[in-house]
């Protein structure tokens, strides 16, 4: 697949494009189909495999190697490395906690860091 280089006026032109109400009323099925029929899309990743690659995303990101992120948000480094690895998908919760930490790091571990109010 050829990279293509874009200016972020050609980028929101090509947003406004998208008709967006046939993309919402597509069904899994309907993705399905379009993914195996377009032989550029890659595969639909399964939920391991989005978080692994958020978290990898993430840690690279805040430069950080999977003990020190562990200790810095109080998950287990165990964990994170089998989310990584893909032998356990974080929960729903997990997940959220996640998408906080990769919008706002620097809050996040100001407020762990931070005494507990009495």
């Amino acid at each position: 697949m050829a990279i293509v280089k874009a200016t972020k006026a050609r980028a929101l032109a090509a947003l406004k494009a998208v008709d967006w109400a046939a993309v919402d009323a597509m069904t899994d099925a309907d993705i399905e189909r379009q993914v195996a029929e377009n032989p550029d899309a890659g595969g639909i990743l399964t939920g391991k495999e989005s978080a692994a690659g958020m978290l990898l995303a993430l840690r690279a990101r805040l430069k950080l190697s999977q003990p020190a992120f562990a200790a810095r948000y109080g998950i287990p480094v165990g964990t994170v490395r089998d989310w990584e690895q893909q032998r356990r998908q974080p929960d729903q919760a997990a997940l959220s906690y996640l998408r906080v930490i990769f919008r706002e790091p620097e809050v996040t571990a100001r407020a762990l860091a931070a005494p507990a109010a009495e």
